[in-house]
């Protein structure tokens, strides 16, 4: 696969946005975190309309999330939708969301790790002492995935003893809250989210086209394909030549160790489940 550059890019954006993947959800259980607003409210409402077992919105917000469920049911008719409060700037917080789920979750075959941040000139810091970012898009989300991965590995798709886990690109698109500061991109391209500017208006998706992606990294394709890629525009893309070279690898050895090693200091039971995972 070729690297993506900058045309490349430019062109996915003026290309039509692949269409939505659809699947039979019955019995099946989904979680979504920043699920009340953007992306994630997107995409709750696709999956909503596959008739899925349970929808769990991961909201940090009561008021916005029951809002977004009222939504859902209002847009989709999908009645069993259900709110669980998890703030991810609070490493407390996400584990306290893990501990329910293990009591109360049941069977577990979707997990979407959405998060929406802005980004600031100025260094913030969570209450943990963790840069907001950092915490927010890697950690806070990682010590959800480890610890809820036997779960997954239970109940994945077609009993598969390995889940799907995808890295998701939804490309340039309109960002519907956070004071509607930023265009969300995974992309060498940034554009301001102010629908007066003539570029915003030619190269985002909707926020509608965006969330296609988090449902086809879900859905779309096989889990021997998908297992460990770089989703873009509902294909497997390369994510850079850093990653998949030597270095990169070493880069992600290294990363990988070094997250195991704080995750367990927050959360003991993500060594367990690490160390029970890979025996098996």
């Amino acid at each position: 696969m070729a690297r993506l550059t900058f045309l490349d890019v430019l062109y996915a954006q003026l290309s039509s946005v692949p269409p939505l993947v659809t699947k039979d959800l019955t019995e099946k259980t989904i979680i979504i975190t920043g699920a009340n607003t953007g992306l994630g409210l997107e995409a709750c409402k696709h999956f909503a309309r596959m008739n899925p077992g349970r929808l769990i919105l991961g909201c940090r917000n009561k008021v916005k999330g029951e809002q977004a469920i009222s939504n859902i049911k209002r847009e989709t008719g999908y009645e069993r939708a259900e709110l669980w409060l998890i703030d991810l700037l609070e490493f407390s917080s996400v584990k306290e969301f893990a501990d329910k789920f293990e009591r109360d979750g049941g069977r577990l075959d979707y997990l979407v790790l959405n998060a929406g941040i802005v980004s600031t000139a100025e260094r913030e810091e969570t209450n943990d002492g963790w840069e907001h970012v950092l915490q927010v898009n890697y950690l806070s989300s990682s010590l959800l995935a480890l610890r809820l991965l036997p779960r997954m590995a239970q109940t994945a798709p077609e009993h598969s003893t390995t889940p799907r886990l995808v890295l998701v690109s939804s490309g340039v698109h309109y960002w519907t809250s956070l004071e509607d500061k930023v265009v969300n991109s995974d992309e060498p391209l940034h554009v301001l989210n102010d629908e007066k500017d003539c570029t915003s208006k030619l190269l985002a998706y909707t926020t509608e086209e965006g969330s296609r992606q988090l449902v086809w990294g879900a859905l779309g394709g096989s889990d021997q394909e998908l297992s460990g890629a770089y989703i873009s525009r509902s294909a497997v893309a390369e994510p850079s030549d850093f990653i998949i070279g030597d270095k990169g690898k070493k880069v992600q050895e290294r990363l990988w160790r070094e997250t195991l090693g704080i995750l367990g200091k927050i959360d003991p039971k993500v060594v367990e489940v690490i160390e029970n995972y890979l025996t098996q």
